[in-house]
């Protein structure tokens, strides 16, 4: 079987590792500083998901196929136990591997997603990547070029084009498997992680300016991860590592106990 791409800060400490997992159509990079900071006090691996970044494509992609795919990453590298973090997408795959292994969790922390079903809101960016096409565009910019005709946030779209790279046939493609993101777009978003009950410390983490946790979200929450604490993030939406990248460090590292 596959194992997922990783880059691995502070992997000589002896502490129990944390496993850092991105959102959709991200990839390890955009957690660079972060892993690098905590990487002074713990072994921290950035990790892609499946169909993201440098790890494999896939066609399948439900919340069971990403909790397996880290079970899988921890048995390659003999891990008993280990700290798991998960932003959006990457949350929704973190409280999936929780529910479904809980023996291998130290503490959770889920970064500006709940458990729950969200309705499509991706549609204008899957439509706007799926216009571009590398047989006609040579350049970066040309794609931004393409890109801004649907995405009015400039910052969305240099997000996007991190994912840019020259194939072997000398074109530019994405890293990110569009096409199975696209189809499966609704299995993953569309859908609620499965019911179950994580016992453990868990942290949910919010963006202040964003409404993927809302109020009402608590109670749900609290079903499955009955030990969660949920705190936001001043000044931060929804990229809330990026947005404010000091006030959410400490906030993980108060929870993991480290300074």
């Amino acid at each position: 079987m596959e194992i997922l791409n990783s880059k691995i800060f502070g992997e000589n400490l002896s502490s129990t590792p944390l496993l850092v997992f991105h959102g959709l159509f991200g990839m390890l990079d955009n957690w660079g500083s972060f892993g690098k900071d905590l990487g002074e006090f713990l072994p921290v691996h950035l990790i892609d998901l499946r169909n993201h970044g440098r790890s494999f494509h896939s066609d399948e992609m439900s919340h069971d196929d990403l909790a397996d795919d880290i079970l899988r990453y921890m048995d390659h590298y003999g891990m008993e136990k280990a700290h798991i973090l998960g932003h959006s997408l990457g949350g929704k795959a973190v409280m999936q591997f929780a529910i479904k292994y809980p023996e291998k969790v130290e503490k959770l922390i889920v970064v500006d997603i709940s458990p729950k079903a969200y309705p499509p809101h991706h549609q204008g960016i899957i439509k706007a990547l799926e216009t571009v096409d590398f047989n006609t565009v040579n350049s970066r910019n040309e794609v931004e070029a393409v890109l801004s005709q649907y995405i009015p946030e400039k910052s969305t779209i240099q997000f996007l084009t991190k994912n840019l790279y020259w194939d072997d046939n000398k074109k530019l493609n994405w890293r990110f498997n569009l096409k199975t993101l696209s189809e499966k777009y609704n299995q993953f978003v569309s859908n609620a992680i499965k019911f179950g009950v994580f016992e453990g410390e868990t942290l949910f983490i919010a963006g202040a300016k964003s409404n993927y946790i809302l109020p009402q979200d608590e109670y749900a929450i609290k079903q499955q991860f009955p030990k969660a604490k949920i705190v936001t993030v001043k000044n931060a939406g929804h990229w809330v590592q990026a947005e404010n990248p000091v006030d959410f460090a400490n906030i993980v590292k108060e929870f993991l106990n480290i300074d």
